[in-house]
């Protein structure tokens, strides 16, 4: 049973991550409401011991704290300010935790107008992908009021192992914008390397463990099966938009967001067989 005295949990858009976290909530006695646009999702939440809401609105009515884990920017401020959306029925005082990953100007505006409500906001975009999620280490960069971050700790403690205070509302965006540059830079790279290496005849997977152990190590060469560039052209085109805000020319950077349009078709199709294994197809 759910101790009434831990703050009631919402989560919008409950996908791969978002069940996870969700069974992580509902074994540590959390009472959870989920929102999501899909049928299966919904269900899938319901058999974990989620209680289900039709709108986000729904959502927010019985939660104190509101976790979204929608896709892009403006299904952010949809199901914030929406029709049926969070701001119809959360209570001042309550917190939306924006767990999506999204540009840092669009969570401090997100703010700015909940501010008026006197709803807070957690900026709490989340790392290390979706067997992390399973296995509850995720890595959550997050913004904010210290206040904020400090009573949404517990809950993000459930399926975050780690939890870092990056600075105000906006900078847990930042910290996952470059967390993802550099993913995407050593992904790419790997692309390149490995078919360099392959023309040589030489052993990937050797030379692979050889790199492991040395200064050409990176987590995208170690997790590599697990890269697949679904989200990388998303993560790269919230960077460009940082970078030509700050009015910087940042060439590698610009590269590298066009590339990732053919990696993922590369590293779905015919990549470098960097670990030995049957290729993976990935969706």
């Amino acid at each position: 049973m759910a101790d009434n005295k831990k703050d009631r949990v919402g989560i919008v858009g409950a996908g791969r991550m978002g069940l996870s976290m969700l069974k992580h909530l509902v074994s540590n006695g959390y009472a959870v409401t989920v929102c999501d646009i899909s049928e299966k999702q919904r269900d899938a939440a319901r058999v974990v011991g989620a209680a289900i809401g039709v709108t986000p609105a729904d959502v927010g009515k019985v939660s104190d704290i509101v976790i979204l884990g929608v896709g892009y920017d403006d299904e952010v401020n949809d199901v914030v300010f929406g029709r049926n959306g969070l701001t119809e029925t959360m209570a001042p005082g309550s917190i939306i935790a924006v767990s999506s990953t999204a540009k840092p100007d669009t969570v401090k505006a997100v703010a700015a107008r909940l501010a008026q409500k006197a709803i807070e906001v957690l900026d709490a975009p989340i790392c290390r992908g979706r067997f992390a999620a399973d296995s509850g280490t995720l890595l959550a960069l997050v913004g904010g009021k210290p206040e904020v971050v400090a009573r949404a700790r517990p809950v993000y403690a459930t399926f975050a192992s780690d939890i870092v205070h990056l600075g105000d509302v906006g900078h847990g965006q930042v910290g996952k914008a470059m967390n993802n540059l550099l993913l995407w830079v050593n992904a790419v790279g790997l692309l390149e390397a490995g078919r360099l290496a392959e023309s040589t005849g030489i052993d990937l997977v050797k030379l692979r463990e050889a790199l492991l152990t040395s200064s050409g190590a990176s987590d995208a060469l170690k997790e590599w099966d697990m890269i697949s560039f679904t989200w990388a052209l998303k993560d790269m085109q919230i960077v460009a938009d940082m970078t030509d805000k700050a009015g910087l020319s940042l060439p590698i950077t610009g590269a590298i967001k066009e590339l990732v349009k053919e990696a993922r078709r590369i590293k779905a199709e015919n990549p470098p067989n960097w670990t030995g294994k049957a290729p993976t197809k990935y969706g």
